[in-house]
């Protein structure tokens, strides 16, 4: 039994998909097409939002669902450069970043999302395009996150599938929540 439902409330909302679990991934080929849907699939979660419901935060406490988006955008473009630099050196320690301080930097808190929604569709054409390039002595290559440790490209794929869906997930479920 739950210790609290308001806690089973707030878990849920937070992580509507549930936490990213590194000892449990995907085929490759889900990542792959979780990954390439993640552009339609969050265009069509925040079609028709004015720009009162995207200031909307899809929890107390949570990111606006502009913030949401843009922060999507710059969290793919990361993981798009990380990818690279794994694949073209060996083991590199990549660099993290302050994510919750990027939501807040202007573009964010301001720009219309077609901004970012238009990024990630270039972005993960180019991303997918790469990824099924590669042969399987590839996929074993990877990165050091200073936070996580090693990481391998195909726990990457894995996370960047989940984190794409996760975050069109907490618009999803705002809009059904509000009844928009």
């Amino acid at each position: 039994m739950s210790p609290s439902p308001a806690l089973d409330s707030l878990v849920s909302l937070r992580y509507p998909i549930g936490k990213f679990n590194p000892s449990s991934l995907p085929d490759r080929a889900a990542s792959l097409a979780a990954i390439a849907v993640l552009p339609s699939a969050l265009a069509e979660a925040v079609a028709g939002l004015d720009d009162s419901q995207l200031d909307t935060p899809y929890r107390e406490g949570g990111w606006r669902v502009r913030q949401l988006v843009h922060h999507v955008a710059d969290s793919h473009m990361n993981a798009s450069i990380r990818i690279r630099l794994a694949l073209t050196e060996d083991w590199p320690t990549i660099k993290a970043y302050h994510e919750a301080q990027w939501a807040e930097l202007a573009d964010a808190r301001t720009l219309p999302v077609e901004v970012s929604l238009s990024l990630l569709e270039a972005l993960h054409r180019r991303w997918v395009v790469l990824l099924e390039s590669l042969g399987a002595e590839k996929w074993a290559r990877g990165y050091v996150h200073p936070e996580n440790g090693r990481q391998s490209l195909e726990t990457v794929a894995a996370l960047y599938s989940w984190h794409g869906r996760h975050h069109t997930a907490h618009v999803t479920e705002l809009r059904r929540r509000m009844g928009w």
